[in-house]
């Protein structure tokens, strides 16, 4: 199913202009004569990006599919914990300090650190620290990335010309997301080919450093002032870091009176929140259930292929949300998102094998990407655009703070092999919960909300793992 032009010559000879058009701008934003400055720039996010993937991989294969360890609940949680708490607490902050160094320079140096950080992860590996140490190490190399992938951001206007930028900013994010999900083969290819054990995983982490290194050379190339800041800040560093946080708060309280975004908050939060111990549920499963645990391979090749459905079923939405809404209000389409969920979670998790749960993972992925797009233009409509920032860092915090709460039950609720009846009725029921909570208090108070420029969703929270 697609979005096309009607059926006729007109239609596909219009859309074929288009396509003609945009394939055209890219052409010229990587091949433009004065245009340097970005294809480093580019070239930067996908080396780093590629790097992440395999990063990523690499820490999941040590801590969850390894032989020499039996994965627990606990041990998932914490790997989870430590790929999103960079997001949570890291990110809001690191505008900070990318407006007061030059970007350049923190593309350089902090690709490097990340070098070294994975180099003394390899060492401790080799060294079979204990488990707390090791995630010390991977939360400093995930922590600088937060710093990298918003120092890329801001970098890019300084790069392409204005009126090249909106296909500058379509080409980078889009890239880079597919760089990482590279990384990720590239890292379990490295792993078959050494392996199975701690080896294997050195030898991923030893290409990830290289790799890292690899982006340092290509920022190094970029001019040390090209990147800005123009201007520095006249304010005290400590004092732009009060303002963040004063900000988050007033984004909370400007939301808290904008009833029609922050009920549509609430309910994605705790919709994440159940995602997240769908998710934990899924790779223990896959990890100790429906495999042998002394051969976690196969349990990896599973749960990605639960994970790809899951994104299959974002795909989906994408396209069928756009249509639904213009039929049904968003905050109706929200509410049978959350109620669709619940019953995707009573018929196939509760049968704890894989074709339904491969099923179940493709429909919740459906409703759960529905949800977050209309949360996302519900929000952008009904908040006053000088808090819109603001507004987003704080549904960011909250978005993939849900995940690590939904880590911390899954380790304290969960067995080994993630088989629980009651936790899957828990979070049907959660499910169900605040859906009628959202739909019945969405009908009884009726909001009215602004048209806006651009139905467009923003760019939504994040999360390296499964979304």
């Amino acid at each position: 199913m697609a979005l096309t032009a009607p059926s006729g010559s007109g239609g596909e000879s219009s859309s074929g202009a288009r396509a003609d058009v945009l394939m055209r701008a890219l052409r010229t934003v990587l091949t433009g004569p004065h245009l340097r400055a970005f294809r480093l720039l580019f070239a930067t996010r996908i080396v780093g990006q590629l790097s992440d993937g395999a990063f990523q991989v690499a820490l999941a294969s040590y801590v969850i599919f390894s032989p020499e360890k039996q994965a627990t609940a606990a041990q998932v949680a914490q790997a989870f914990a430590v790929l999103l708490l960079p997001f949570t607490i890291v990110g809001p902050f690191a505008g900070v300090f990318l407006d007061r160094w030059p970007r350049r320079q923190v593309l350089v140096w902090a690709n490097l650190l990340r070098a070294a950080l994975v180099v003394l992860v390899a060492v401790l590996v080799d060294l079979r620290v204990p488990n707390v140490v090791f995630y010390i190490g991977a939360l400093g190399v995930l922590s600088a990335n937060r710093f990298i992938l918003a120092g890329l951001s801001a970098s890019l206007p300084h790069t392409v010309p204005a009126n090249k930028l909106v296909i500058a900013n379509s080409v980078l994010p889009t890239a880079g997301t597919l760089a990482a999900t590279a990384g990720g083969a590239v890292s379990l290819i490295v792993h078959a080919l050494l392996g199975t054990g701690n080896n294997a995983t050195i030898g991923e982490l030893v290409c990830v450093a290289g790799l890292y290194t690899v982006a340092a050379m290509f920022a190094l190339g970029i001019g040390r002032a090209k990147l800005g800041p123009l201007e520095l800040p006249q304010e005290s560093t400590w004092a732009a870091v009060r303002a963040v946080a004063r900000g988050v708060l007033e984004g909370a309280r400007h939301l808290a009176a904008r009833p029609i975004a922050g009920r549509a908050l609430a309910a994605v939060t705790v919709s994440r929140f159940c995602y997240g111990v769908v998710t934990i549920i899924t790779l223990l499963l896959y990890r100790n259930a429906f495999n042998d645990p002394n051969q976690p391979s196969k349990g990896l090749a599973g749960f990605a292929l639960a994970v790809g459905l899951s994104g299959a079923g974002f795909g989906l939405s994408a396209l069928i949300t756009p249509l639904v809404s213009r039929r049904i209000p968003l905050p109706a389409w929200i509410t049978l998102c959350l109620l669709g969920a619940s019953v995707t979670e009573l018929c196939f998790g509760l049968p704890f094998r894989p074709v339904p749960l491969l099923i179940g993972a493709f429909l919740l992925g459906v409703a759960s990407q529905g949800q977050k797009i209309c949360t996302d233009t519900l929000v952008q409509r009904s908040v006053d655009d000088e808090f819109r920032g603001r507004v987003f860092v704080f549904y960011d915090m909250v978005f993939n703070g849900a995940f690590v709460l939904a880590a911390a039950f899954a380790a304290a609720a969960l067995p080994a092999n993630g088989k629980s009846y009651l936790v899957v009725i828990i979070v049907a029921a959660c499910y169900a919960v605040i859906g009628l909570w959202y739909g019945v208090r969405t009908l009884r108070n009726p909001v009215s909300v602004p048209p806006s420029n651009s139905d467009a969703p923003a760019e939504s929270p994040t999360t390296p793992a499964v979304r």
